[in-house]
């Protein structure tokens, strides 16, 4: 029996060990890509010369993340539906299990890469994430804050970012303001901050002429509110649950051999 017994434990700790490498096994990254030049044209995104990983993005439009092997890549950045000329070209090292995001800005004669490492992580039970982004080329520094009330991203200038932070998933009116100060450069009332996502707000447009500054909402990330975070870089806790599982079930049989060898 203590043969049978230790047969039925390596064979969990074997599973087990082999579900963990399964799950931290992943070697993709994911990008994205955001066009906030706001008097630039629909643009075509180009990967390696050879992929047209993203296709006719608008200004303001927030393309889905794309899954790309962990590597270095070359990015160009063109009018849609032509090669040239190229806006922007940049090589970038993408990481395994990792997410970014670029977003194109500034005016057209000067636009430029501006790259985001995204944290995707699950937020706390009744939190949401959210972070600002300062993409108005002619803005000065900023506050973001609470409609009359407390400042949540201080003084961020443009191609600032403002790091993420935890907020109780609910619907929040907020303002622009010049950073310092209490002058509204921009309402944005009902953003909705649900339980289990991931947000970006984006500054876009001009402060002083056309397309206006406006609030570019993005949703980055969503999870169900009651799974139990995993983190990126861990092992999946349900992959861990099902190769205990598959042991344990084979850890019976393996008993039930035994005990029919011996009658």
């Amino acid at each position: 029996m203590k043969k049978t017994l230790a047969f039925a434990l390596v064979t969990i700790l074997v599973l087990a060990l082999a579900t963990t490498a399964l799950a931290a096994g992943h070697t993709k990254a994911n990008i994205r890509v955001v066009h906030a030049s706001p008097d630039a044209p629909a643009v075509d995104i180009l990967v390696n010369d050879s992929i047209k990983a993203f296709e006719n993005a608008p200004f303001t439009g927030i393309t889905d993340y794309a899954e790309l092997d962990a590597d270095t890549y070359n990015i160009k950045v063109v009018p849609s539906g032509a090669m040239e000329p190229v806006v922007i070209e940049a090589d970038l090292p993408l990481m395994e299990d990792k997410d970014y995001t670029v977003v194109a800005v500034g005016l057209l004669a000067d636009i430029e890469p501006l790259v985001l490492e995204d944290n995707n992580a699950m937020p706390a039970a009744g939190k949401a994430h959210v972070r600002f982004v300062h993409a108005s080329p002619d803005a000065p520094a900023v506050d973001i804050a609470v409609t009359g009330g407390p400042v949540l991203f201080s003084n961020i200038p443009f191609k600032g970012i403002g790091d993420y932070l935890p907020v109780d998933a609910a619907t929040y009116d907020l303002e622009v303001r010049l950073a310092g100060t209490e002058t509204v450069a921009l309402s944005v009332p009902g953003v909705m901050l649900d339980e289990g996502n991931v947000y970006t707000i984006f500054a876009m447009g001009l402060a002083g002429g056309e397309p206006a500054l406006q609030a570019v909402p993005s949703l980055d990330a969503s999870y169900p509110a009651m799974l139990p975070e995993t983190g990126a870089a861990g092992p999946n806790i349900y992959l861990i649950l099902l190769g205990l599982g598959l042991a344990l079930v084979l850890g019976g049989a393996s008993i039930r051999l035994f005990n029919a060898q011996k009658a």
